[in-house]
């Protein structure tokens, strides 16, 4: 008599297996790019046949489309997220240019490079694009508003602000794929040095702003429970 025993399988559900899909495919994206985001290539890396990531997406411009929102959302999140409460708008501002700057972003850099090339081609992508540029404008159009309001910021215009701030963001992102080391601190400093001018702000006002404090355990995120 045999003695193992069979392995139970485990059964997703199908909004788990569609957001594993989903975060396997942002996750090519972000690494290799859009172009390889195929419903064969995610259906490898899961392990699964491509007749189940075709269940969820039945094109893989469908896929190619949501694996670009769902990047561009995390690093908006990442970078500037919607809910503030633990500091000023100029300490969100600052870290926001912080992390903008970090290598660690090149990769969302080259994301939103590859997305607007394509999205000539492919209308869903477009269209995704399209959002996600409206959705950095007015998270960055909030803080602005809301440095306004406290008396932090100076701008008759908060969103005309935040735009002129992503135009230069965007054109330094152009360059993540080549090498930025010699470039000279005025070019480094562009985006910070247009959003001290355009929010009426002193020289060094975001680079030396203080950090941003870290969550009392009260407010940190719970450990989940252990399984039972």
């Amino acid at each position: 008599m045999s003695s193992s025993v069979q392995r139970k399988r485990i059964r997703k559900s199908p909004e788990a297996r569609r957001a594993e899909i989903v975060e396997t495919a942002a996750r090519v994206a972000l690494t290799e790019g859009l172009e390889c985001v195929t419903l064969r290539r995610v259906a490898d890396e899961l392990a699964v046949r491509p007749g189940l990531i075709s269940h969820y997406f039945p094109s893989a411009e469908e896929l190619v489309a949501e694996a670009f929102s769902v990047a561009a959302t995390g690093e908006l999140d990442a970078l500037l997220p919607a809910e503030r409460p633990h500091g000023t708008p100029t300490q969100y501002l600052a870290r926001y240019f912080t992390l903008s700057a970090g290598d660690e972003y090149d990769d969302i850099s080259r994301l939103w490079i590859n997305a607007r090339h394509l999205s000539r081609y492919r209308p869903l992508l477009r269209d995704r694009v399209a959002e996600q540029e409206l959705a950095s404008d007015g998270r960055l159009e909030a803080v602005i508003r809301e440095g306004v309001e406290r008396g932090e910021f100076r701008t008759d215009d908060p969103r005309a602000a935040a735009i002129q701030m992503l135009v230069v963001l965007d054109g330094l992102g152009s360059h993540a794929n080549t090498d930025r080391s010699d470039l000279p601190e005025a070019v480094t400093r562009m985006a910070v040095s247009t959003a001290e001018r355009v929010l009426d702000l002193p020289y060094g006002a975001l680079t030396e702003a203080p950090p941003l404090p870290e969550p009392t355990p009260a407010e940190a995120p719970a450990d989940p429970a252990p399984p039972e």
